[in-house]
């Protein structure tokens, strides 16, 4: 039996997950000025799926690099969200 499917649909289903979170308090806290980050995280990690010998683990590695470069249009989208009122406003932060 070959598992590798369900291991990296299943690490896909958590690392999405994990994700939504993640985008919701990186604007409230950084805005969407750090997208730069994401850019550089999703590249490191699709560059560095092409290097990793494992299947498995290099499937995993690709989708989370892809989950940060769709991240970025997810920031842009959430600073929206935020305009529009459906998410809370950083008082603290000054930039807007």
């Amino acid at each position: 039996m070959n598992l590798s499917g369900i291991i990296v649909g299943l690490s896909s289903f958590v690392i999405i997950g994990i994700f939504h979170p993640v985008v919701i308090k990186c604007e409230y806290y950084f805005s969407a000025r750090i997208w730069p980050l994401f850019l550089v995280m999703g590249v490191a990690c699709v560059m560095a799926s092409f290097m990793i010998g494992n299947d498995v683990l290099s499937g995993i590695v690709g989708v989370l690099g892809f989950c940060f470069l769709w991240s970025i249009h997810e920031l842009r989208q959430q600073e929206k969200r935020v305009a529009r009122g459906w998410f809370p406003k950083n008082p603290k932060r000054t930039d807007t």
